[in-house]
């Protein structure tokens, strides 16, 4: 897998993501600003990855009670939560950091990758591990003979998005190492092209057979019988109690709707939140208009025009068939069982 993350002794280094798939470039984070700007700018992504980028690279002077005290700690962690409010990893790694402080854990400077803390990481590798299990046995019944099971997905939720394996990518790595075939239509996900310039470059790295469709492509490979199931991930958002959301997928999942496709949605507990009753109650932030205007620095729409561009819509539960967890797989009713999970 990728190398997206690493400590020097004195910046946290990451894989810069904003420059796939045609330079694999590393930035040094040294302060907060430069992590609020990585996370805003989407140098790193997916919420996974956001919650440990930010749960790892917190400054040890805003994490050390003796130098900087709590109030620092208080200031940074809301400075950070600014940074991508639709993510609720990143929320779940900030309370992480703050009962730590609270108990006494970092009364003393240290390096942010302390054997601990390499154990927490280790766990979390783990649990990404038996979330790919449960997907690939979910998939496993697609299987017919020894023809590739044939994927969509949409925007990236690889490893590149969290720490290790991924979300909806997960079972697909696991399948392969267990001898299941897979070839993988990945939607290019506009405005930034994640699926076309991260989930394809992992993928083929990876040595996953990937076709790029343009998004408005998605129903012609569906009505033409190509796809046997729809995954995705929960990037950049958060699953409610009642309503799973997902970044830009709510097209996707009407359409595999109609096509009597399965739709799943991989994701690890850390992106639930229970304490909202629906996805309506998710905060959206609103992106840059340039990132539409002028995608990948071209200019490709008038200037005088204002263009909107949201990373998060809400998608009925409804439409969704199944959510794949570390802890199992989860079936409808959700309600009830994401509650029983989540105890």
């Amino acid at each position: 897998m990728l190398q997206t993350l690493a400590w020097t002794g004195s910046s946290l280094r990451l894989l810069d993501q904003t420059k796939l798939p045609t330079q694999t470039v590393y930035v040094d984070i040294t302060d907060e600003k430069q992590m609020h700007d990585a996370i805003k700018r989407l140098v790193v992504r997916g919420a996974p990855a956001i919650a440990w980028r930010r749960r790892s690279g917190l400054p040890r002077r805003a994490r050390c009670a003796g130098r900087g005290g709590p109030c620092r700690l208080q200031q940074v962690c809301q400075y950070l939560a600014t940074a991508r409010p639709t993510a609720v990893n990143l929320f779940w790694a900030i309370d992480r950091v703050k009962r730590g402080e609270r108990r006494g854990r970092r009364k003393q400077p240290s390096s942010a990758f302390s054997p601990k803390h390499w154990r927490c990481w280790k766990k979390t590798i783990a649990s990404a591990a038996r979330s790919a299990s449960n997907g690939a046995k979910l998939l496993a019944r697609f299987q017919k003979g020894g023809a590739a099971i044939n994927l969509l997905t949409h925007c990236n939720a690889g490893g590149l998005a969290t720490v290790q394996y991924g979300t909806a990518l997960a079972p697909v790595y696991i399948g392969k190492e267990l001898g299941m075939k897979f070839h993988v239509y990945a939607d290019e996900t506009r405005p930034l092209l994640q699926g076309s310039r991260i989930t394809a470059f992992e993928l083929e790295h990876n040595g996953v057979p990937v076709t790029v469709i343009c998004d408005n492509m998605a129903a012609t490979v569906m009505q033409e019988g190509k796809v046997a199931a729809v995954i995705v991930g929960p990037i950049a958002s958060r699953l409610t109690a009642m309503w799973p959301t997902k970044i830009g997928t709510l097209n996707v999942a009407i359409l595999a709707r109609h096509f009597g496709i399965p739709f799943y949605v991989a994701a690890p507990t850390s992106s639930i939140d229970m304490s909202l009753a629906t996805g309506a109650q998710i905060p959206i932030e609103q992106r840059d208009p340039s990132e539409v205007s002028h995608g990948m620095g071209k200019q490709t729409a008038p200037p005088k025009w204002i263009f909107t561009t949201r990373p998060l819509t809400s998608r009925p539960r409804a439409l969704v068939s199944a959510i794949i967890t570390e802890k199992g797989v989860i079936e409808p009713p959700y309600e009830a069982s994401l509650k029983r999970i989540m105890k």
